[in-house]
């Protein structure tokens, strides 16, 4: 079985748009888990418009399945809650400031020197380290010479391009895919996978272990009830 982790940014997004604590960030989460989610994933910004960073303190020693947390290593203020949290994972991403979403993965060659340095004091505390990459065998290939646990796929490309040509949207990442594995490191996947597109991506990533799925999943739980989507997820993992 792959692990489904629920990214719940969108649950804190709703919260803040109103203020208040509806609806309830940490309850929904300990209800994710509750409902067969194998994890919880939050990724704080700097502006803290959806996760808090005092939200992320409040869930530490609550929940019971992984917790990954993303962000940028190079906002001093990441790196000082990964450290005081310590969470089981914290997966690594190059994004803006001010950006919107994650749109892009790290340069592994460019950013190598520094990419190690940080993932030796991540690993020096016990945390699993996840590079984001995009499906590109060469940023894969920079990746295991960090010395990084595991990548996760930048799976934006494959989403947009499933409904035109799903075999030819796939393939890049069943190439990065093998390339992880001859490197002996751990393979994630994220961004936009769905209900439609989440099933032929699992049977054409071999050795992939962890999904983390938060958009998509929460828009679909407006429609099923979030119980009945988890498990709807969970069903597609089952390999």
């Amino acid at each position: 079985m792959i692990r489904l982790s629920v990214n719940v940014n969108k649950i804190a997004t709703l919260r803040n748009a109103r203020g208040g604590n509806t609806p309830d960030v940490l309850k929904t989460s300990l209800d994710i888990e509750r409902f067969g989610a194998d994890g919880i994933t939050v990724h704080p910004r700097p502006d803290e418009r959806h996760i808090r960073y005092s939200d992320v303190k409040t869930m530490r020693p609550l929940l019971k399945t992984e917790f990954n947390i993303e962000g940028n290593p190079r906002e001093k203020k990441f790196l000082d809650l990964v450290f005081q949290v310590r969470p089981d994972q914290v997966t690594l991403v190059p994004d803006a400031v001010n950006q919107l979403t994650s749109n892009h993965g790290w340069d592994t060659i460019a950013n190598r020197d520094y990419l190690k340095e940080i993932i030796v004091a991540f690993k020096s505390k016990g945390i699993r380290t996840s590079i984001f990459v995009n499906p590109v065998a060469a940023m894969v290939k920079g990746a295991a010479l960090t010395g990084t646990d595991r990548i996760e796929l930048y799976t934006e490309l494959y989403a947009q391009n499933y409904a035109q040509n799903r075999e030819e949207a796939v393939s890049l990442y069943t190439e990065a895919a093998l390339v992880a594995k001859q490197h002996n490191i751990g393979i994630n996947a994220g961004h936009d996978l769905s209900l439609e597109n989440l099933k032929f991506f699992v049977d054409n990533v071999p050795g992939l272990q962890e999904v983390s799925i938060g958009h998509a999943l929460i828009s679909d739980a407006l429609y099923y009830g979030l119980e009945n989507t988890v498990q709807m997820y969970k069903r597609l993992l089952a390999v």
